[in-house]
């Protein structure tokens, strides 16, 4: 990093996605990595915005900047036939390409945002405000189907919690997604896209031996 420079520009398609990575960023220690400064930006084309044009956005910060993120959902991006990681390694050539060189990455959440929501925190059913009747939230979600035998996870997370919010009578707001970064256990969201997150925030910012 050079004089002047901040350390991380991220770049998001949603308020949502700004709300939960501004969470997450905010508890440096919790993942492990020391102090480091950061901005955050939403495309004003969401998530096609991010794969198709994320390294125009972010090629003025490359001087500005020591380390460049772009992260989006796979679902609404307008490729959902190509995997998630084949998408990633697209995006990063187009920011290598746009003067990132090995300073930037891309991490596609697969479907969406809402895949990390769900896990077996206590804190997801406080920050949504949970009560139907007395139901624990995971077998609500047994119940109506959304959690299929066998799976950790909704097939359908966004949905599930957009129909959650609506029974507990809780307006969806990026504030809800920014609560439940700041409360819920790191160690606990196993998703693939959340983990290569870690390891491109733990190879830029892990603390010195």
């Amino acid at each position: 990093m050079t004089a002047g420079q901040r350390d991380l520009v991220v770049l998001v398609a949603d308020k949502n996605m700004e709300g939960a990575l501004r969470g997450l960023l905010s508890r440096p220690q919790a993942l492990g990595l020391k102090e480091f400064s950061h901005e955050l930006y939403v495309h004003p084309e969401r998530d096609p915005g991010c794969f198709h044009r994320g390294h125009d956005f972010l090629k003025s910060f490359a001087l500005r900047f020591a380390h460049s993120l772009v992260v989006f959902d796979r679902e609404g991006c307008g490729q959902e036939a190509i995997e998630r990681l084949v998408l990633e390694t697209q995006v990063e050539a187009r920011l290598s390409s746009a003067g990132w060189k090995d300073r930037a990455a891309a991490v596609v959440i697969d479907p969406e945002l809402e895949i990390w929501v769900w896990n077996d925190s206590p804190h997801v059913e406080t920050v949504l405000e949970w009560d139907p009747k007395g139901l624990p939230l995971k077998d609500w979600l047994r119940q109506k189907g959304w959690l299929e035998a066998g799976r950790r996870k909704p097939t359908h997370p966004k949905a599930a919690v957009e129909e959650a919010l609506r029974l507990a009578r809780k307006p969806r707001s990026s504030a809800i997604y920014h609560q439940l970064a700041q409360r819920v256990s790191v160690e606990r969201c196993e998703d693939p896209s959340f983990l290569k997150l870690r390891e491109v925030l733990a190879r830029w910012f892990s603390p010195p031996l």
